[in-house]
């Protein structure tokens, strides 16, 4: 369930808007005291924020520039400034949608809906990388190919993104046992041979059998198909 954290200082919209979200799915809670706004904020780490633009201690604006430089949350401001300056600025410092009071909780929940929906599309692209010949999953440890995907052990699938970010270049056992190591996995030079074996043969069961090539006193090579 997304969170959704209400920066307005006026508390009946405040608790109306709390309790409509509450009622359309989301998890909607307040801030209540403005003392210490940006803190409490990155604290509460919600996945959209609706900001007003007039509070008490910092405005909305300066604490919008502020967030933005530390985290990518949705931002909305909701405000009485109906002036295309105070939009400007807003846009600029990072917010993703400029709604003026009054306005229509409809429209505000459909631009809320979008918002959280296209995060969520940009989420799953992140943890996706696409090696042309297939499709790596970083959220499943799993490589895709034509609907067909293929569990992975942490170690295989760490050893095949470090093949994927070298694609076609000669990769040394020692790079790959470094790269391990580095990502606190350390294997040992038998352990990282079962592994590359493993590998090739889930490789094969996606049609890529000649994929990943030995080097002969070199190391390993990952070609692109054809």
């Amino acid at each position: 369930m997304h969170k959704i954290l209400i920066v307005e200082d006026d508390e009946k919209l405040r608790d109306e808007l709390e309790k409509f979200l509450n009622n359309n799915g989301y998890k909607a809670e307040s801030i209540k005291k403005f003392d210490n706004t940006i803190h409490d904020i990155l604290k509460i780490n919600p996945d959209l924020i609706l900001l007003d633009i007039n509070l008490p201690g910092a405005d909305g604006e300066f604490i919008c520039k502020e967030i933005r430089k530390q985290s990518n949350m949705a931002i909305i401001m909701v405000t009485s400034r109906d002036n295309e300056l105070d939009e400007l600025i807003s846009l600029n410092y990072g917010a993703d949608h400029y709604i003026t009071k009054p306005f229509n909780i409809q429209i505000l929940l459909a631009k809320i809906n979008s918002l959280l929906r296209r995060a969520n599309m940009s989420i799953e692209n992140s943890n996706r990388i696409d090696a042309k010949d297939f499709t790596l999953d970083m959220s499943k440890n799993t490589m895709e190919k034509n609907n067909k995907s293929i569990e992975l052990t942490k170690n295989e699938f760490r050893i095949l993104k470090y093949f994927v970010e070298n694609r076609e270049k000669i990769v040394s056992r020692e790079d790959i046992i470094e790269c391990l190591w580095d990502s606190e996995s350390f294997i040992d030079d038998n352990t990282l041979t079962v592994n590359i074996t493993r590998l090739r043969n889930k490789l094969e069961e996606l049609g890529l059998k000649e994929l990943l090539q030995t080097k002969r006193g070199q190391g390993y090579i990952l070609l692109k198909k054809g």
